[in-house]
């Protein structure tokens, strides 16, 4: 592995930028010097972004439905992506859906086998996480099964039914399209909803049982989209402890309040607001409330994200990285990143210290991206 020294850069530390070498041996941060020396002036340097949902790699491993047939292949574009974005480990969020298509438990099995696939031959550390819709009860034996067969150790439970218009008996709406793009017959399709909602009473049980075999298991459980506090204590009751992007503060104040994680959309703190009309996250970052940034659909925006919580005063350039970098990696319990610690994994990227774009980006040692001028300092 490569050996070298940055000098010259400003450089994150847990009390902010400062001028400084960081040394590279082995994959690992040094204390010692080491190496080739490599000017950085005018570059900050920072923890590599650790990204705990993204669905962003969808565009690459199916951009059309049938058109991609080696997800390997899509998997090393998609690295790509999220290295030109400064992510330097990233969990891969794939639906387990009664969708179906690109969302069901067969497209599920050749995204985690691709992943399987790749493992060990990417820079950046990709992990699965398994969307699974807590409808499909005819699915709850056979689950755990799969998981470990995927290699996957991480879930969070979704209900994406559209149970208002099923319950007044209506047609859901998009259902004819969602049914023809799985390639399924629609009628087929919506008594196939209808079915799963009215066994909407066994699912809590269902829950109970399935979930305390993955927790006996070590497989880490989240929850998704939760809008009051009964519902997460009845997550939090059968130890699924992440919220991911809670739709209201109550929620929110529930899942900390129980010693859980709260995981926010990066989008929706981008964009000024939830495109659904939930609860801001920058209200919920400024209340505390928040644990960590994802990317969630946009790959771009935790760095984005970060650097404007930094610039309009939110929080010092420290805190608001850390909700991107060290804060998730701690919910994933990996304390080998998210900091520039001597003996920690050489995941940084490099940014231009006036546009704030991503110029490098290493995973242990290793270069996932590099563009431009940075580029001529260390090919020199």
């Amino acid at each position: 592995m490569a050996e070298f020294d940055l000098i010259g850069a400003q450089v994150l530390g847990p009390d902010g930028l400062h001028r400084d070498r960081l040394s590279v041996a082995g994959g690992r941060i040094v204390a010692e010097p080491v190496g080739r020396k490599i000017s950085l002036d005018g570059y900050l340097v920072l923890p590599g972004i650790v990204d705990l949902h993204g669905d962003g790699f969808e565009r690459h491993v199916a951009p059309r439905r049938g058109a991609m047939k080696q997800a390997s292949e899509g998997l090393i574009a998609a690295e790509a992506e999220l290295g030109a974005n400064g992510i330097t480990t990233a969990v891969l969020a794939q639906f387990v859906s009664w969708e179906g298509g690109l969302r069901g438990l067969e497209f599920a099995q050749t995204v985690f086998s691709a992943l399987a696939e790749v493992a060990g031959t990417l820079v950046t550390d990709l992990r699965g996480q398994a969307r699974f819709e807590t409808h499909q009860l005819d699915l709850y034996d056979e689950l755990p099964r799969h998981l470990e067969n995927w290699g996957v150790d991480y879930i969070v439970f979704n209900d994406h039914l559209p149970h208002k218009a099923l319950s007044e008996g209506k047609q859901p709406k998009g259902a004819v399209s969602q049914a023809l793009r799985a390639g399924r017959n629609p009628e087929r399709h919506v008594e196939t909803m209808r079915a799963m909602h009215a066994a909407t009473a066994q699912v809590p049980a269902a829950l109970d049982g399935l979930c305390a075999q993955l927790a006996a298991r070590g497989v880490r459980m989240g929850s998704h989209d939760d809008s009051t506090a009964a519902q997460r204590a009845a997550w939090a009751a059968r130890g699924v402890s992440l919220a991911e992007f809670p739709e209201t503060q109550e929620a929110a104040e529930a899942a900390k309040n129980a010693g859980g994680h709260v995981i926010l959309g990066a989008p929706n703190l981008v964009r000024g607001g939830s495109h659904k009309g939930n609860v801001s996250a920058l209200d919920l970052v400024v209340m505390g409330l928040c644990d960590a940034l994802a990317s969630d659909y946009h790959y771009p925006s935790p760095r984005r994200a970060a650097l404007m919580l930094w610039k309009s005063g939110v929080l010092d350039l420290a805190g608001a990285w850390r909700l991107v970098s060290q804060g998730p990696a701690a919910v994933l319990g990996l304390t080998d990143r998210g900091t520039l610690a001597p003996g920690g994994r050489a995941d940084l990227v490099i940014l231009d210290s006036n546009s704030l774009n991503v110029a490098a980006c290493f995973g242990q040692g290793r270069v996932s991206y590099m563009s431009g001028a940075v580029a001529e300092r260390f090919l020199a």
